[in-house]
């Protein structure tokens, strides 16, 4: 079976697991975790120990900005 998380196409998915760094980046956003953008738990890029109601950072390569930075909550 091929693990797509390792093709070279797919941004690195970080799980944030320290509640304080979840919290900055809310803070940051001045968001909710209901508001961010959602990535369902079963989608094949995700870290293996991603749980529903986590927070994803995503850092994508990006022309203009070198690295484009996202996150995510993971729902079912």
């Amino acid at each position: 079976m091929v693990d797509v998380s390792q093709h070279e196409l797919v941004p690195d998915h970080v799980l944030l697991d320290d509640p304080e760094e979840v919290e900055a980046v809310l803070t940051e956003y001045n968001v909710k975790k209901t508001d961010l953008p959602k990535i369902k738990r079963t989608d094949p890029a995700l870290p293996d120990e991603a749980t529903v109601g986590d927070v994803v950072k995503i850092v994508r390569n990006s022309r203009t900005t070198d690295t484009a930075v996202v996150y995510r909550l993971v729902v079912s």
